[in-house]
């Protein structure tokens, strides 16, 4: 009987997947600009790239990349020092927080100084190795660190930033941004009384012979990951992940991600035919009818690409495009670019330009698209007129109709835009369903749409909706969900009031991911009424609580989080839905589930609330729910939750209108 079970649990027709787990995160850091080299004995080098680690073996040339993902506290590195008597590396974060860590990857945290109250400026501006000690040049004093026994053995509060330490045989020497001081090693360090300003001392200058010595083999290696870890803006277009730095002033180019390998637009040499500084991108847009046609918006005008090439540039020489007051060539900010869904038409937003907000691009020619609603800045005295401050985030919904924001605390807005009959309606006050002004002070952010086709706005003040039915309303009203508070009472809270929403993305369940300025990502569920996930720098592996952006990949539900310290992605449970299920077109994975495995069993390629049964080989009812998007999860218990028993289990589905079938099997081996 064994022999048989063994051989239908293997005679079971599955298919290999590299999809990452429900659950699990990933970081796409950059390693590309070199800082510091640090020789760990003769062999290993560890080196800090665009404030990423890495570790290079000289022997076997493998490269071993760190980061929150596999066991790092934090992330942007600052500075790394090899002590070699304690035989670990020093790593400082930006906010003061310590990793200590070995050759072998094992690392030990050292949170005492980003974790203690300071009065005054807490950093720590360089480090000083002297046997097994680190001594910590910080803003309020200095620090000593033991790196064998991981613990801070003394810190020496001398009430004035030391930008960096050395020793010699007999004092300890502190320097400062204009003088330097010193104390007698044998002393009490502790008393700032056995601290005078010293008139000569050792030079401060740290040692770069591992810089030195290794640097052109450093050049050579490729650790992977993108160029650069700005990621203000992204879309996911044609199963890649098309990101930019959504900044004016940072210099950075777009970068594409497909297949866990990246692409990087052209951005060398670009200032020498425009002859105006390449400012990297605010914005872009890919064209409906070719990939790899990309126009994107900056500071100085707009740039065409072709196969991550750099094509052509527009600016107020050859175009309608305009500076603020029509001479500074460096500010002629394009701040939105969207196409049409055909791909005819290609609509730019001219940010503080003086006679016109809205062009439109079409067969090789421009024309402005006159529309005072977009027209009032009103800031300068000199330009009366300028559109307004931050034209931005361009969408178009279900219906066709373009969407987009002012995000600036002058006149925050947003606007519908008919691009049929070239009609723009301005939405500049909100009242909420209680009668009370919403004050959106510092400006409306983003907006998406949802799956019942209501617009979702995020603002400086948190998330408010306005519903399909009172888009063309005189006045029209605007949700903020109220949330129960279940704690008794008939009370409720606002979803979100007051957290700065910087970016909003809808997934294949409904859900909706809120992207905050400081307070992480939250996951709301799909009838809005329960926080499924709030993420942080504290609770998971997201990069920063700043989060800029938000793109999802439809078929995996990887989701991607752009924020100030890089890019990370959660896979989450909400995948693309299929109109139809079939056995062709829906699958388990893992499957088989070998023993020992208790994680999430993930059937994917289901239709939006499915109904799913999961039933035994005799046909009992195992487990039961529906959906999330395209994906249901079975922990292989059945409603009691005790584990299943070795076997086959069918998955059956039913569609809301009740259409029923097995999609799949899945094989479960204890």
């Amino acid at each position: 009987m064994k022999k048989i079970v063994i051989a239908l649990l293997f005679s079971v027709v599955y298919c290999l997947t590299t999809v990452a787990q429900i659950g699990t995160w990933k970081n796409y850091l950059a390693y590309h600009d070199v800082q510091q080299i640090q020789a760990a004995g003769n062999d290993q080098l560890f080196v800090l790239a665009s404030n990423s680690l890495y570790q290079y073996n000289k022997n076997d040339q493998s490269i071993v990349t760190y980061d929150k993902v596999n066991g790092l506290s934090d992330t942007y590195i600052t500075h790394i020092r090899w002590c070699q008597q304690a035989k670990r590396l020093i790593a400082v974060y930006g906010n003061t927080n310590i990793d200590l860590i070995d050759t072998n990857g094992n690392i030990t945290n050292i949170s005492d100084i980003y974790t203690k109250v300071i009065t005054g400026e807490k950093s720590i501006n360089s480090i000083h190795i002297s046997d097994q000690y680190a001594y910590l040049a910080c803003g309020f004093g200095i620090v000593k660190l033991n790196v064998q026994r991981a613990e801070i053995s003394e810190s020496y509060m001398l009430g004035f930033p030391v930008t960096a330490v050395t020793t010699d045989n007999s004092f300890i020497y502190a320097q400062t941004a204009s003088d330097v001081w010193k104390a007698p090693l044998s002393s009490n360090l502790i008393d700032k009384s056995n601290w005078t300003e010293a008139t000569t001392a050792p030079s401060f200058t740290q040692d770069t012979k591992d810089y030195d010595e290794n640097i052109d083999v450093v050049r050579t290696l490729q650790p992977g990951g993108p160029k650069h870890n700005m990621f203000g803006y992204m879309k996911y277009v044609h199963n890649k992940l098309y990101t930019c730095n959504g900044d004016y002033n940072s210099a950075e180019p777009i970068q594409v991600l497909n297949n866990n390998e990246w692409t990087i637009y052209q951005h060398e040499g670009i200032a020498d035919v425009t002859g105006v500084a390449f400012t990297g991108s605010f914005c872009f847009d890919v064209d409906p009818a070719d990939e790899n046609h990309v126009f994107a918006g900056a500071r100085n005008g707009l740039y065409e690409y072709q196969n991550g090439q750099f094509l052509k540039f527009y600016n107020s020489d050859n175009s309608p495009i305009e500076s603020f007051n029509k001479k500074d060539k460096e500010y002629e900010i394009i701040s939105g670019v969207k196409f049409d869904l055909q791909g005819n038409n290609l609509y730019l937003l001219n940010t503080s330009a003086p006679t016109t907000a809205m062009i439109r691009y079409s067969n090789g020619s421009f024309s402005k698209l006159d529309h005072t609603e977009l027209m009032k800045l009103n800031t300068r005295k000199e330009f009366p007129n300028c559109s307004n401050a931050e034209l931005s985030k361009m969408i178009i919904d279900s219906q066709g109709i373009m969407w987009f924001v002012n995000n600036n605390w002058v006149l925050p807005a947003f606007y519908q835009y008919n691009m049929e009959s070239d009609a723009i309606r301005a939405y500049e006050s909100f009242t909420n369903e209680d009668g009370t002004k919403i004050d959106v002070m510092e400006g409306v952010r983003c907006i998406v749409e949802d799956r019942n086709n209501d617009l979702w706005l995020g603002s400086s003040v948190g998330p408010f909706v306005l519903k399909r039915s009172d888009i063309y309303q005189d006045s029209p009203t605007y949700v903020q969900v109220k949330v129960p508070r279940n704690d008794g009472t008939n009370y409720a809270d606002y979803l979100l009031a007051g957290i700065d929403i910087m970016s909003m993305a809808i997934d294949s369940g409904g859900r909706k991911w809120f992207g905050t300025n400081g307070n992480g990502v939250y996951l709301i569920s799909a009838d809005n009424m329960s926080q499924i996930q709030h993420f942080t720098t504290d609770n998971s592996a997201l990069l920063s609580n700043v989060v800029k952006s938000i793109a999802i990949n439809p078929t995996t539900g990887e989701v991607f989080f752009g924020t100030e310290n890089g890019l990370c992605s959660y896979m989450s449970d909400a995948t693309q839905t299929n109109e139809e299920m079939t056995s062709d077109n829906v699958w388990a994975y893992p499957n088989p589930v070998n023993p020992g495995y208790t994680g999430p069993i993930t059937i994917t390629g289901l239709s939006y609330d499915a109904d799913v049964k999961i039933l035994s080989a005799n046909g009992a009812l195992v487990h039961e729910g529906r959906s999330n998007g395209g994906t249901y999860i079975w922990y292989g218990n059945d409603q009691k939750g005790r584990r299943v028993a070795s076997g086959v289990y069918m998955v059956v589905t039913a569609t809301r209108t009740g259409e029923k079938g097995t999609v799949c099997k899945i094989a479960v081996i204890n």
